[in-house]
């Protein structure tokens, strides 16, 4: 009887401690304004990578969830740049570099663009995208569209490790 009794005992409480004892979910990542990447890269300079979006945008949503979200890219991320969240809407005026950049309504009175968003892209309006910047602000690449994770770390290692001064994006990415 004790034969059959322990190993059922023991099955029963490994059932119950897998269902009670589960992993805490990860910290979200830490997201800057720009101005307080601005700030942090004063005392310790690093690159600055730009999500730019829109609250209405159903991708830069999916990104968030997905590859933001994703362990490794947190991890990359907060070790070699300051991740910074732009609205290319938002209403709030940004001070840089002497210059006030603000939000410009369409003609039509219907939505329009924050200027910091507009000069970051080129005027090149698509969301999501991405900015990569260096430790002086000197773009590195823009990179607009939805990423999933292995793309995005791509990206991430391109910037970080300073290949474009050794190669293109397009060869790196593509391995040649």
């Amino acid at each position: 009887m004790q034969k059959i009794l322990l190993p059922s005992l023991a099955l029963v409480v490994l059932v119950l401690t897998a269902f009670t004892f589960q992993s805490p979910a990860p910290e979200p990542m830490k997201w800057y304004t720009w101005e307080e990447a601005v700030a942090l890269n004063k005392t310790k300079p690093k690159k600055i990578m730009v999500d730019v979006y829109t609250n209405w945008c159903g991708w830069c949503k999916r990104m968030d969830k997905g590859a933001f979200s994703d362990p490794a890219v947190m991890a990359y991320l907060s070790q070699h740049f300051y991740p910074v969240k732009l609205n290319a809407e938002q209403r709030e005026t940004i001070k840089f570099n002497g210059e006030n950049f603000e939000f410009v309504a369409n003609d039509n009175g219907r939505g329009g663009v924050h200027t910091l968003a507009y000069a970051l892209l080129d005027g090149k309006m698509s969301y999501p995208s991405l900015v990569y910047l260096n430790e002086k602000y000197e773009r590195i690449m823009i990179s607009p569209g939805y990423k999933e994770t292995p793309d995005l770390l791509k990206e991430l290692s391109f910037a970080a490790e300073e290949q474009y001064n050794k190669t293109t994006w397009e060869k790196y990415r593509d391995g040649k």
